[in-house]
């Protein structure tokens, strides 16, 4: 099978859209969540975002990669004005609906894009109603990227709300059961196929189907 060569000279002289599409799916398949927020004035604001890590377990970190803030990123503030979020799943029966999220609209993104906002256990930051798997997070500290000008937030979860058919005896999460889609470059979206959970990995040993 032929193969392709790019060096750097060439990705840079490369049109806008095309490179900013290589590079976001040269990483494979990502998370994608949809982030609520809320700012002072109660405002609610619904973001989809696929730059999302897990930082730690204990205590439990996630965290989210912002562009620069070249343009308004209403998200971002929110998070840094009220120190809390939601993260929101997404499966294939609102991925559309989630997509249009990333419009520049005027008013909240809830209303728009025909999601609920919901408030669940004293969270003040909305959750989407539609979601079977979401977590309330709190701002925990900011990291700017000297080299791009992007920003990696970090939170920790403080509220998990999951159906209680996609979690096991175990704590393992089956996000294939619950419908939950992954991503790959800014606007394609997959459901998947799991092949196998393996055992965990030992020396001299091979790993194991669960």
């Amino acid at each position: 099978m032929s193969k392709t060569y790019y060096d750097s000279r060439f990705i840079s002289k490369m049109d806008q859209r095309s490179r900013v599409n290589l590079i976001n799916s040269l990483t494979g398949f990502k998370s994608v969540s949809l982030i609520g927020t809320i700012n002072s004035q109660k405002r609610t604001n619904l973001a989809i975002f696929s730059q999302l890590v897990h930082v730690g377990a204990d205590p439990p970190l996630i965290g989210v990669l912002f562009r620069p803030n070249t343009v308004k990123r209403d998200t971002l503030e929110n998070i840094q004005s009220e120190k809390i979020f939601t993260l929101n799943h997404i499966d294939s029966s609102f991925y559309k609906k989630a997509h249009h999220t990333s419009a520049r609209w005027n008013s909240s993104e809830f209303e728009n894009c025909d999601l609920t906002p919901e408030y669940l256990n004293s969270f003040k930051a909305p959750f989407v109603e539609e979601s079977s798997l979401k977590l309330g997070l709190e701002f925990k500290e900011q990291l700017d990227v000297k080299v791009n000008g992007t920003h990696l937030v970090i939170g920790e979860i403080m509220q998990i709300h999951i159906e209680e058919n996609i979690i096991g005896d175990d704590g393992f999460v089956d996000l294939e059961k619950g419908g939950i889609i992954t991503s790959s470059g800014l606007d394609s979206y997959h459901v998947t196929n799991r092949i196998a959970r393996l055992s965990y990995a030992k020396p001299n040993a091979e790993p194991k189907e669960l």
